[in-house]
């Protein structure tokens, strides 16, 4: 299933959550909540499903926002970025000790926004983080098109940035410099090379059928020699692939 990214705002000035509100709707993102205390964000973060928090590291609250980024290090494996008016040497070292996934000084743009999400995004990989290690291309696109979830990975369509599950993906197509990624009803564009996106999906279920295609095994619903079918559409497969096949139905 596909969802847009959904983003919770920790803010304590009101005009300016609102006007983060106003730019994120207007990219297409989702805002679960606008909030202005570290136990307001707590609460939210509990009871709903949120893919990125954006913090002011001061609050109108005892607690700050570096101490919402601990709470989201150790309870939630979400990506956060700082938002602050704060530069200082004092400030950043701080909120270094966290590790947000970005740090944007206000005042910023509309654009400004948009790019730290999609980098934060992107490098952010729920199940190792440690391997998430490129940003392809310098399209806007590339970024969240890259971006790995444990179970699920994000396109890009029109405006909005959805995530699919991976076992909605029955195949996808390498064209030119573009892969068209197929799901059971949709098809999405996205910039990469057909190898690169293969090592970011799950290795019992994806497999190089041709050099231009890429299947999910658990859709294939016939084969013969030289083709298999997925959701009526026939997908040539090399020699290679139609013996793992084979071998993989008899074992």
């Amino acid at each position: 299933m596909e969802h847009p990214i959904k983003i919770l705002i920790v803010e304590d000035n009101v005009i300016i959550a609102d006007d983060m509100q106003s730019m994120l709707e207007e990219i297409g993102y989702e805002v679960v909540d606008n909030v202005i205390v570290y136990e307001q964000a707590v609460e939210v973060l509990k009871n709903n499903h949120v893919d990125l928090v954006l913090i002011d590291i001061i609050l109108a609250s005892d607690k700050t926002g570096i101490d919402l980024g601990k709470h989201i290090r150790d309870a939630y494996n979400i990506p956060f970025i700082f938002v602050t008016s704060n530069s200082d040497k004092a400030t950043v070292e701080n909120a270094k000790t966290v590790k947000p996934d970005g740090y944007l000084v206000k005042p910023f743009e509309q654009q400004d926004l948009y790019t730290s999400i999609e980098i934060a995004l992107s490098n952010f990989n729920y199940a190792k983080k440690s391997e998430s290690k490129e940003i392809a291309g310098n399209e806007g696109d590339s970024f969240m098109s890259n971006s790995v979830l444990k179970d699920s990975i994000f396109v890009k369509k029109q405006h909005l940035y959805y995530r699919i599950q991976f076992g909605d993906i029955q195949f996808i197509k390498a064209d030119n410099v573009y892969l068209e990624v197929n799901t059971v009803d949709k098809k999405f564009l996205v910039r990469s090379p057909l190898k690169d996106y293969l090592e970011k999906l799950p290795k019992n279920k994806f497999y190089r059928a041709h050099k231009s295609y890429i299947v999910n095994v658990d859709h294939i619903d016939a084969i013969n020699s030289k083709d298999i079918m997925i959701n009526n559409t026939l997908i040539p497969i090399s020699k290679d692939f139609k013996e793992f096949i084979i071998s993989s139905m008899n074992s």
